[in-house]
């Protein structure tokens, strides 16, 4: 089974020159401004494509009614280069890269064709943007909490990540929920390094995984226990353990107040999202 799955792509050196440097024309939307030095197919499907995704990404963490934060001077801004080359001069990124977003700006980069823009970073970037105007920039959120809402957000990977999700658990590939909250995956750099992790099972197993490996399970169980959230609880509930996490309650106090008489603490969710994809038959 093979998809991608984009990683947190933080930007602080983009300076203003490199933006000066082009003389840029303006597409504006509702929320989106587009950037480009010659209005094209590709510019007008990434504003609706954004303006699209937008909408129904708020809509369906349930944050559509405090959604009127990027408007007029708001907006966010996306940077459309002519070419890769230009792309990378001025962005910095490494040859792979087909996109990136500024979170403390609001701006999102690509270039003119660039493959999997449109279908998968933009909506992964924009749900990062979305989840932390909403949260707060400074405020401390788990991040699994972070990666799984910009992952599951994204609909047509969802059947995936929950068949993936299916199979490493059926052979009890699974990262504890303490694991979970003490991962920090932009320090794994190697792919060939070996970590050992106790996997979640009835009985204590280790689990010998190479860096990558590692990394995309965080990424993907990340985004099932989002979706369990979600899909069981409602997105009501989802954004009220959110705005206790925004005023800065400590996460088992956030998942007490939001879901009350139903998950009380981090050992609660584990054992229910545990009995979740124990019983989950791929149709839900």
């Amino acid at each position: 089974m093979k998809f991608k799955v984009f990683f947190l792509s933080l930007f602080f050196c983009f300076t203003c020159f490199s933006i000066k440097a082009l003389e840029w024309k303006e597409l504006k939307g509702e929320h989106f401004i587009i950037y480009v030095l010659k209005e094209d197919a590709f510019s007008q499907e990434a504003l609706r494509r954004a303006e699209k995704y937008y909408q129904d990404i708020a809509h369906y963490l349930g944050y559509a009614r405090y959604s009127n934060f990027w408007t007029w001077d708001n907006r966010v801004k996306i940077y459309i280069y002519p070419d890769k080359k230009s792309y990378l001069k001025y962005s910095g990124q490494p040859q792979w890269s087909e996109g990136m977003a500024n979170y403390t700006n609001k701006q999102i980069l690509t270039y003119r064709g660039a493959k999997s823009f449109l279908d998968s970073i933009l909506p992964h970037e924009i749900t990062h943007l979305l989840f932390r105007d909403f949260i707060g920039f400074e405020s401390k959120v788990p991040l699994w909490l972070d990666e799984g809402v910009a992952q599951w957000a994204q609909e047509k990977d969802r059947r995936k990540i929950m068949e993936f999700m299916k199979q490493s658990f059926d052979k009890g590939i699974v990262l504890s929920f303490k694991d979970m909250m003490n991962i920090d995956v932009n320090k794994i750099n190697s792919i060939d390094s070996i970590h050992i992790r106790y996997a979640l099972q009835k009985e204590p197993t280790l689990m010998f995984l190479s860096g990558d490996n590692l990394v995309k399970l965080f990424y993907l169980q990340s985004a099932s226990l989002v979706g369990f959230l979600i899909e069981r609880h409602g997105n009501s509930r989802f954004t009220d353990f959110c705005r206790y996490l925004k005023r800065g309650e400590p996460l088992d106090s956030a998942l007490r107040k939001a879901y009350p008489k139903l998950i009380n603490n981090l050992d609660q969710l584990q054992s229910l999202w545990f009995s979740y994809m124990e019983n989950y038959k791929g149709d839900e």
